[in-house]
This record gives structure tokens, C-alpha cells and sequence, in this order.
């Protein structure tokens, strides 16, 4: 008998990718699906969800662009009426630590009737590889505000590997799972490690949260990525979020990966010696691009 199929919204996304193959490769059926799949999803789009949906039993859920943003908690909640309509039981949401925006979603998941987990994470490790810092990385500066703020950063590896877990043991349901990396760090400090793993200059270049919005408004970021980019730069990066968590070792049994295995097992795969790279912004601090 086949297994059921579980959903994944955000096909190409840093831990919806990770998410599905790591099903695939336990033998379990998926759906992954995004805005250029067949079926389609598409946030802004309600109704082709019922039809992402059909046969299948449980989701893996990130929100695009964040949990955060003025809307998410409405359409989360219209997400879970559609997906009770349609079969599903259990929906695993990927959230962001100190969004007072996103914990209010995460209450309506909670308070749905559905069967949930909560995925709770702290800045992605992989924003400096597959996120909107590659290419200061490749150029040799990486110009960020807070760069004296201490963040717990986590391995989308992680992520994934929690958020599998939640899908396919029973015994981990209706749980929150606030996931972190082993150490605190400052975007300086990842600079400096990352300089020092490949061996070449980077420098960390502290610059105000309005020089950065103004750099990526030039970009053509989105209004909604950029109210984003404020919130996380001006609102959470206060410390709030300068403490250690444990879900990892909750969900897995072993202590998360620290920033430093990240860069050389990412340094091995050859991404930071690319000639040229374009950046792809919309990373962020926990469900972030997801």
C-alpha cells in the first residue's frame, strides 16, 4: 500500500526542496508545488489551492514572502479552512523567532482542530550561499546593519530534517519546535569565520538599516520584502532573539550544526568560487524565503 501523499508549498524554496527529497529518499509520496507547477500554488491565488491540495493527507507550509507581513495571519487562516475542506490532517508551518506577526499565525494553526507542528527558526546559515548575501560574499564585502547582534544561525539542513521528522512521527505532533545553531554570532563574526574558512578577504561593512532598504528598493525588491527587511533590521534585531534553543536535539537527538561545519561543507560544493553569481534576495531571518 502506497504511502500518503504529502504536500510541500515552496518546491524550489531553501527548505521546501530540502523537505521533499528528503521523503522522496525515505520512500514517502509528495506534491510539491509552487507557482510554476502543475497543479499551481500561488499565496495571492486562493483559488487554485483546493485543487494543490486534492489527495493529500499533510503539508509542509511556508509562507511567501513571511509570517510577518500585515495579511499573513488572514490568509494562513483561509489556507486552513481550504486544506480541512480538502482532507488534509496535519499541517507543519515554518515560522520566524520574535515576529509578533507570525505568532499570531502560529496560533491559528494551533487553534485549527488540525493535527500541527510549529518549525521555529532563527537566520538561515544559507543566506550567505543561496540567499541575498552570495554575492557580497563572492565581491569580498558584505554590508549589513546589527552587526554587533548576536543571532543563533541554523542550517536549512536542519530545518528540513526537524520538519521531517514532524511529518512522519506521530509521536511529535501538536509540538513547537524552536530550532537554533549550537553557538551565538554576530553577522560580523560569520564574515570573519567565512574569511577565514576560504581563505580569502571578506570584510564586514556596517552600514544603517535605511542605507540597506535604500540599496534594495534600487534592486527592485518588493514593498512587501522591504517592510520585511525594515522589520527584521529595525524591530528584531534588538536581541530579542539572542538565545540559544534546543529543538533540534528535541526533534532529532542531536545537537544542531554549527555556522562553521555549514561553510565547509557548502565551501566543498564550489558555490562561493563562482565567477559570477546574481543575487537572490528574499532570504530572511526564519521563514524567509523559505
Amino acid at each position: 500500500m502506497s504511502s500518503p501523499t504529502t504536500l510541500i508549498i515552496g518546491k524550489h524554496a531553501k527548505t521546501g526542496s530540502r523537505v521533499d527529497a528528503l521523503l522522496r529518499a525515505q520512500g514517502h509520496a509528495t506534491r510539491a508545488v509552487s507557482r510554476s507547477t502543475a497543479p499551481a500554488f500561488d499565496w495571492d491565488n486562493p483559488s487554485g489551492w483546493a485543487q494543490a491540495m486534492a489527495g493529500c493527507r499533510a503539508a509542509y507550509v511556508t509562507f511567501q514572502p513571511d509570517l510577518a507581513v500585515p495579511g499573513a495571519r488572514e490568509t494562513l487562516a483561509r489556507f486552513i479552512e481550504t486544506a480541512k475542506q480538502a482532507g488534509l490532517e496535519h499541517l507543519v508551518l515554518l515560522s520566524g523567532r520574535g515576529e509578533a506577526g507570525a505568532q499570531q499565525a502560529e496560533q491559528v494553526l494551533m487553534n485549527s482542530g488540525l493535527t500541527w507542528n510549529v518549525v521555529r527558526a532563527s537566520w538561515f546559515d544559507q543566506n550567505f550561499s543561496e540567499g541575498f548575501l552570495i554575492e557580497g560574499v563572492l565581491q569580498g564585502e558584505v554590508a549589513l546593519p546589527s552587526g554587533d547582534v548576536p543571532e543563533p544561525f541554523i542550517d536549512v539542513d536542519d530545518i528540513a530534517e526537524v520538519a521531517v521528522a514532524c511529518l512522519t512521527r506521530p509521536e511529535l505532533a501538536n509540538t513547537l519546535f524552536e530550532v537554533t545553531g549550537p553557538e551565538l554570532l554576530t553577522f560580523q563574526q560569520c564574515v570573519a569565520i567565512l574569511a577565514e574558512e576560504l581563505q580569502r578577504p571578506i570584510e564586514f561593512v556596517p552600514i544603517s538599516a535605511r542605507q540597506l532598504l535604500q540599496g534594495l528598493e534600487a534592486q527592485g525588491l518588493p514593498e512587501p520584502m522591504q517592510w520585511l527587511m525594515n522589520e527584521l533590521f529595525t524591530v528584531v534585531m534588538d536581541g530579542r532573539n539572542s538565545r540559544l534553543e534546543q529543538g533540534v536535539m528535541q526533534a532529532l537527538g542531536r545537537p544542531a550544526r554549527s555556522f562553521r561545519d555549514y561553510v565547509r561543507k557548502t565551501a566543498a560544493s564550489g558555490v562561493w568560487q563562482a565567477a559570477e553569481t546574481s543575487a537572490v534576495v528574499g532570504a530572511t531571518a526564519g521563514v524567509q524565503a523559505q
